[in-house]
């Protein structure tokens, strides 16, 4: 049998040959899914491996020189290895999973913020549980927001990956189109954070990862940070008149208001989108460290289901997250989420739809007639303010400075028909 490959080309290479040394020349180990390479000699041996937690066997046949058998699951699984020689009753080798002290590599290489950032505390989880020495492959310029908080962890690239021979591997990624080999459950039901707690088999539950909080304050003033960009058309507010309101309502309630996006314009092809009006141009593309050393001190921060909305909740302020085609369940609780139930929404959720990456003006239900993007076209700037009154720093600085709240009056046409 041929090795088979890591999920996706993006991932760093896994050696050909098994790290671990069983018996008699046969090699395993736990790199992608289970691996037991035999060797080209006389003998003919039975293999079997279960699943330890379950009792259930998931391999059981007899192989033939030069074989190599693989698991088809590539998730954690703690299995139990066993060798016989064909035609013997008891095992000439047994192995149960155990990576208490062996190093195990962890692959996150993708390029997003939120992916990486989501994904990250399940691996510490996955470290403390199994006593283990973690290799985290990881794209340098996110790794570095988060490798002095994490000194026990070796970080590297796809390039490097070759150098080590670790006991296990284990890859970090969405999986699409029913995929349930790479991952326990899609995706899609569990959310974008937390189907790494699943392929890990570790607490699911939302922890963000640590930052380095420890910068001065640079902003003396009160201030609010704001996100508008995106990579794709679906994330974006799509209220046209959204940003500007609520903009104007900050600054007239005594907040400077920092845009912090990589890009000042973005889009694709003939439509692009643009900072919005009124807002301070804080873009630029800066370490993360920086952004977390601005967004740290903001009063709160109002921004997308996108990259910086997860370095904010690491960053521990409130989060203002304007969404409409990911559901609720998809990103970090909030209680500041907006979401606009009366419109279409959450087909990024949808297990009958698979997101196209190359399209950035995605909208399967709608997409080319008047319904397009509404689920974000019909969130009101009135919704995104009122949830903004909510949050305890808003209100303490409205009592400070012993103003009543002032409230821009809606233009008229913020009533946008989806018909």
């Amino acid at each position: 049998m041929a090795v088979n490959p890591p999920p996706s080309s993006t991932y760093g290479k896994i050696a050909e040959i098994p790290t671990l040394e069983a018996v008699e020349g046969i090699r395993f180990d736990f790199n992608d899914g289970i691996r037991i390479a035999f060797p080209h000699n006389d003998r003919e041996y039975r293999v079997c491996f279960e699943d330890l937690d379950t009792g259930i066997v998931l391999y059981n046949a007899d192989t033939v020189p030069g074989a190599l058998v693989t698991s088809i699951k590539k998730f954690f699984i703690r299995f139990r290895l066993q060798i016989f020689r064909k035609g013997e009753k008891e095992p000439i080798f047994v192995h149960d999973y155990d990576a208490k002290d062996r190093e195990v590599m962890i692959q996150l290489p993708v390029g997003t913020i939120g992916d990486s950032i989501g994904w990250f505390s399940y691996i510490e989880r996955f470290q403390q549980k199994h006593q283990c020495r973690i290799v985290c492959v990881m794209t340098p310029w996110i790794a570095d927001l988060v490798r002095d908080q994490y000194p026990d962890f070796r970080f590297i690239t796809v390039d490097e990956t070759l150098q080590y021979r670790p006991y296990a591997s284990y890859y970090m990624g969405l999986f699409f189109h029913g995929n349930v080999d790479n991952q326990p459950v899609d995706f899609r039901y569990i959310g974008l954070h937390r189907t790494a707690g699943y392929i890990l088999d570790v607490d699911p539950s939302d922890i963000p990862p640590r930052f380095d909080l420890t910068a001065p304050r640079r902003i003396a003033e009160p201030y609010v940070c704001i996100a508008a960009q995106s990579s794709s058309q679906a994330k974006y507010w799509n209220n046209p008149h959204g940003w500007m309101e609520v903009v104007k309502f900050l600054k007239a309630n005594g907040y400077r208001v920092l845009c912090i996006d990589k890009e000042a314009v973005h889009g694709n092809g003939i439509h692009y989108n643009f900072i919005p009006y009124g807002a301070e141009d804080f873009t630029g593309a800066l370490p993360l460290q920086e952004r977390v050393n601005l967004i740290k001190d903001a009063d709160f921060f109002i921004g997308l289901s996108s990259g910086l909305s997860w370095i904010a909740w690491g960053c521990g302020v409130p989060v203002v997250m304007i969404s409409g085609f990911t559901h609720p369940t998809n990103e970090f609780a909030t209680p500041y989420r907006v979401i606009n139930y009366h419109t279409c929404h959450s087909c990024w959720n949808d297990m009958r739809i698979d997101f196209d990456h190359y399209d950035f003006l995605w909208c399967p239900r709608h997409k080319g007639t008047a319904r397009q993007f509404e689920c974000t076209r019909l969130i009101s700037a009135f919704q995104v303010i009122s949830t903004i009154r909510k949050i305890p720093a808003f209100q303490r600085h409205i009592a400070a400075s012993g103003d009543q709240v002032k409230v821009p009056p809606a233009p008229q046409s913020a009533c946008l028909s989806p018909t």
